[in-house]
């Protein structure tokens, strides 16, 4: 099957490069494509403390970064700081996904691409975690504006990635690269909440 026809993005400023926050390769792919695809200059940051295990970390990781080399876009790796998000998240244990622990997750995540963005010169950046028809593309894009919010004259693209044929591109996407695809958003919580009792590991339980 053919992918889904795409056409140019115009992003908030014109000629300026975009810092994009990856979560996995299965989301970011079609919008790596997109913005590679205008023409429009990207370097993709992968910064996810939230991800549990650290095996299932480092999968994702090296899923994104093979496709970003692929493509010959810059890659930054931050560090994998799972005390931190534990610490930010401690007393949420018992919030359902879309909940208040989503929110300081999400919100942990872009303030910190927000950070690198400002010291590295990018005016813009986005994420990918929007993408997914899993989670609330508002409450990201909420935690995304108040990242940006922080630092005069720096732009939150909030771009649906979902639609002109996103959605399913990014399913195509995956498909034609055969990118690991997990079946959790990537906390022990969602872990728990989205795999039957026998995927999860027993230092879990």
């Amino acid at each position: 099957m053919a992918e889904t026809a795409r056409k140019p993005l115009i992003p908030p400023i014109l000629g300026e490069k975009i810092l994009l926050h990856s979560c996995c390769a299965p989301c970011s792919g079609e919008i790596m494509e997109a913005i590679a695809f205008s023409g429009i200059p990207l370097t993709v940051l992968f910064y996810n403390p939230n991800i549990y295990p650290e095996s299932e970390y480092q999968l994702r990781k090296q899923e994104a970064a093979r496709f970003a080399v692929k493509m010959s876009i810059p890659f930054v790796d931050l560090d994998y700081d799972p005390d931190a998000w534990t610490k930010k998240t401690h007393g949420l244990e018992q919030e359902q996904e879309r909940g208040k622990r989503c929110d300081i997750c999400f919100s942990m995540r872009l303030e910190r691409t927000a950070q690198y963005a400002v010291e590295n010169n990018f005016r813009i950046f986005a994420t990918s975690l929007g993408i997914s028809r899993w989670k609330d593309i508002q409450q990201v894009y909420k935690c995304g504006a108040t990242a940006a919010s922080r630092y005069p004259g720096l732009i939150f693209w909030d771009y649906n990635w979902r639609k002109q044929g996103g959605a399913e591109r990014k399913e195509q996407i995956t498909k034609r690269e055969n990118f690991y695809r997990q079946n959790y958003c990537g906390c022990s919580f969602s872990m728990k909440m989205t795999l039957p009792p026998q995927g999860i590991p027993s230092n879990l339980s």
